[in-house]
């Protein structure tokens, strides 16, 4: 077993600085660039908490697993529901199909280097589940609680894996990750779980599975600089702080299962039969 993978099964999580070369950053925050240039943010106001879970029940999120949707910050609007800065500066994240229908960002997401990491992990049939930008906008970026990737991409058995790019340097000023080293170890404590998928009363919840509380206190900062992929196991308890800087910490991720296990049906993603997933 390599040592890259014993790291990975003793600690939850992996620290690659340079994975990325800086071009390759800079093309991603671009694109994405112009993507912002083109929505209209009167199209939708959905705000992304993880807190609050409010979005949870909004077909436009229910329905973004395969689409590319525009999350905004809970703090991005005033009393009134106006934007109180440019919607550059508004959005908390665009998801959830980056990495299939975005030309630029599937080249990103299918490079041979992952493939090869992912494939040294332990995982023998990738599939690209879900993909993220997240902007951690100044001054407004949100907390990120702390949680597990299983709790909302379970396969049986868990199999999920996220790949985190920092496309700006995350310092613990800014927002970096913050996660319980060995962590994985341990119970998955919740599901959030989707029922009547597509039908007329689809809605989620979450439920416990387990009491213990997710740790408070332990949790290490994994600053990343620009370029730097975090891998992170999907029973790792990890989340991030508020961002109250100056600036922005920009992050590209993909969550990777494997095709051998089974992916739940009541899971809150759920694909068109005529978009199957894909691997690398």
């Amino acid at each position: 077993m390599s040592r890259l993978r014993l790291d990975f099964e003793r600690d939850g999580y992996l620290v690659l600085p340079g994975f990325v070369p800086e071009g390759q950053c800079d093309a991603l925050r671009a694109r994405m660039a112009e993507m912002l240039k083109a929505f209209e943010p009167a199209e939708v106001a959905t705000v992304f908490s993880t807190r609050e879970l409010s979005h949870a029940q909004d077909r436009y999120f229910l329905e973004s697993g395969a689409k590319v949707r525009f999350f905004f910050e809970e703090e991005a609007f005033d009393a009134n529901g106006r934007l109180k800065q440019s919607k550059a500066r508004s959005i908390n994240k665009v998801g959830h199909a980056l990495h299939d229908l975005d030309p630029v960002f599937a080249r990103f997401s299918r490079h041979p280097a992952l493939a090869r990491l992912v494939a040294e992990l332990g995982i023998a049939e990738p599939l690209l589940l879900q993909s993220m930008y997240i902007f951690k906008q100044p001054r407004i970026g949100g907390e990120v609680g702390c949680h597990q990737d299983a709790c909302f991409l379970m396969t049986e058995p868990p199999s999920v894996v996220g790949l985190w790019f920092a496309l700006e340097d995350a310092t613990t000023l800014n927002g970096c990750l913050y996660a319980a080293p060995g962590g994985h170890r341990g119970p998955l404590r919740s599901r959030f779980v989707r029922h009547d998928v597509g039908g007329p009363h689809d809605r989620t919840e979450m439920i416990t599975l387990d009491p213990t509380p997710l740790p408070s206190e332990g949790l290490v900062p994994l600053e990343a600089p620009k370029g730097t992929l975090v891998v992170l196991h999907g029973l790792l308890p990890h989340g991030s702080a508020p961002n109250r800087s100056a600036h922005s910490r920009h992050a590209y991720t993909l969550h990777v299962i494997d095709g051998r296990c089974a992916y739940r049906s009541d899971n809150w993603l759920q694909r068109r039969r005529s978009m199957p997933l894909r691997g690398f």
